[in-house]
């Protein structure tokens, strides 16, 4: 149609116990239900490259003598979100774009649960389990991508990405969930809590997120990148082109310590391979020029690919 509308819904279960195998009985679990439901619509103005979504999501953690990788062992936690975003993707093809661009400007937030309680609650002080019962935060999203071709095959691709976790009250802060995890090669593996996992070529996996008390608190980031790529093989049967970049980026535990200008900086190069099957695939070197803890330089890291990186 004029407006082309799309619905998505997904429902999701987990259970993860200290059994060795799934026959046995395990006293200590935590529990993971989740639900969400979406609606996209094209949109005619300011163009028809526009798209604006929304969605409510439900995750719901429920833990029973749990002493693994979470912030209590017993109780429950919910974390009920709503999400609007506006996208704008004009680019020519998926595999190989040589011109358009792609911005998106998104929000996801859940209600302040912390503005409704008494004004002289005592946080510090608060179990873990009473105080992220309901979740809380307001997260922003900023993604922008160009491609521009410099000859009929040899594509400029700069991209800049921002995000900011926030909170509705200072006294209770950050939330523990919903986070960032920067550097290395991006992959989403498991997270517990829900956190964005964030490449940055040239350095290890997750080692420019700040930590807390040994766990991740990347409350906001910045990402920036130059890519020059150029095909080898553009077949519909097979896609491989070379590329070299240029990238820097950081994280932040506050916004008040966030510089646009101070950022982990690396180069390199790599190659994608598309196969019809499989999908994309592909490995990067790059070479981390800044210090990261107490190494005096990101240093040589190859980084493996799986799927399309966007």
């Amino acid at each position: 149609g004029n407006k082309p509308t799309s619905f998505s819904f997904s429902a999701y279960y987990t259970r993860q116990t200290n059994s060795y195998y799934f026959y046995q009985n395990s006293n200590e679990s935590m529990e993971v239900f989740g639900a969400s439901v979406g609606i996209g619509k094209r949109l005619k103005w300011p163009d028809n490259w526009f798209v604006l979504y929304n969605e409510l999501s439900l995750q719901s953690y429920r833990l029973h003598d749990w002493n693994y990788y979470f912030i209590f062992s017993n109780g429950t936690s919910h974390n009920f979100s709503y999400k609007i975003s506006l996208q704008r993707n004009s680019t020519d093809q998926p595999i190989y774009p040589r011109s358009g661009s792609s911005y998106q400007i998104g929000l996801q937030l859940t209600p302040p649960y912390s503005l409704f309680r008494d004004k002289n609650t005592d946080y510090q002080n608060m179990e873990d389990s009473e105080k992220y019962k309901w979740i809380e935060y307001h997260k922003w999203t900023v993604k922008g991508t160009q491609y521009t071709a410099l000859t009929k095959n040899l594509v400029l691709m700069t991209r800049a990405f921002f995000g900011y976790l926030g909170f509705y009250n200072r006294d209770l802060g950050y939330s523990p969930f919903e986070g960032y995890v920067l550097g290395g090669d991006g992959m989403s593996g498991y997270s517990t809590y829900g956190t964005e996992v964030i490449g940055l070529r040239g350095y290890p996996n997750s080692s420019l997120t700040p930590l807390i008390n040994n766990a991740y608190a990347g409350n906001v980031y910045d990402k920036f990148t130059v890519e020059l790529r150029y095909p080898l093989i553009l077949q519909p049967q097979s896609t491989i082109y070379a590329l070299a970049f240029l990238e820097g980026g950081n994280s932040w535990s506050d916004i008040r310590d966030f510089n646009p200008f101070s950022i982990k900086r690396s180069a390199g190069i790599g190659v994608r391979v598309l196969l019809p099957i499989v999908g994309m695939l592909g490995i990067d070197w790059g070479y981390g020029f800044d210090p990261v803890g107490t190494d005096k330089k990101g240093g040589s890291n190859f980084h493996f690919v799986i799927g399309q990186q966007f």
